[in-house]
Parts: C-alpha cells; structure tokens; sequence
C-alpha cells in the first residue's frame, strides 16, 4: 500500500476529497542533474491534488472539512491504472493505423485511422474509470484520521526535540 496525508476538502456520502501536496523525492536520489524526471519534479513541486477517496465502513459524519486524513492506494491499482491511461490508447492508435492502412495506401488514411483509435482508446480508459469509480481496489482509501490534539502534540514534540 502506498500512503499519502492530505486535507479535506470535500464530503460525499461515500468517499472524501481529498487534498494534497506533491513533494519531490529527488533530494534523496544520486542521479539529481542527469534525470528528467528530476526537471520536471522542479516544474511541479508543491502542486495541489484533490482525489476522491472512499469510506470504506467509515462514516462521513464522522469527517469535517480541513480534517487531517492518512490515504492509502494498493499498487495493484496504481499499475493498473498508469497501464490503462498510457498503453491502451496507444495501442489502439497503432491498431486503428494499421486497420486504416490495411483498406488504403495513403498516409492520410492511415494517420485519421490512428487518431480515430487514439480517441477509441481515451473512450475505453474514461468507461473504465467510471466502472471502477467505487470498487474498493482500485481506489485510494482513508486509513486514519488525525485529531487535533495528536496534531498538536506531534508539532510540540517536533519543537522539543529540535531545541
């Protein structure tokens, strides 16, 4: 499981959105200067992301907004979704250029028959998010949430142990 802490800022019935800051982890890495990766961690360093996060057993009276929540994501889920998202309409592009090109030698033909496939896939990805939209498995879901008095204690700690 991968976990995340973020803010709330939305309640549903079932689910939570979800706050929080992407932080780059190439601080830590030996291949800072020679990675892209690492130019664009700089570009996108401290962005906002809101996700929706399931419930589970846990009731959503149970949440306020700006609560402090643990999230948690299988990596099942994270593969599978990063597969959906970038191989499938890929895939579907070359199969709709190949189709195309198989009833007609122009490029032209073939390269509408790899956008008409490109966009085939990108309905595919959207039909199976919203298939997967509340099964648990394939979504982030809270793990904790933090009350205001471990909050406080852990940055009061934080402040003795520094001194």
């Amino acid at each position: 499981m991968i976990t995340e802490t973020g803010r709330v800022v939305g309640i549903e019935d079932k689910a939570l959105w979800v706050e929080t800051i992407r932080r780059s982890t190439c601080g830590s890495c030996a291949a800072q200067k020679g990675c892209g990766q690492g130019l664009m961690n700089k570009a996108t360093d401290g962005r906002r992301n809101q996700l929706r996060v399931l419930l589970g057993s846990q009731s959503a009276d149970a949440f306020h907004l700006d609560d402090e929540v643990e999230i948690s994501i299988p990596e099942r889920a994270l593969i599978t979704g990063a597969m959906m998202v970038y191989l499938l309409p890929l895939l579907s592009m070359i199969a709709g250029m190949a189709l195309a090109s198989q009833y007609a030698s122009s490029d032209g033909v073939a390269a509408v028959g790899a956008l008409l496939g490109f966009v085939l896939g990108m309905v595919f990805v959207r039909l199976h998010a919203m298939y997967i939209q509340n099964k648990p498995a394939f979504q982030a879901s809270v793990v904790a949430k933090y009350t205001p008095t471990t909050v406080d204690s852990l940055a009061i700690s934080a402040t003795l142990y520094s001194e």
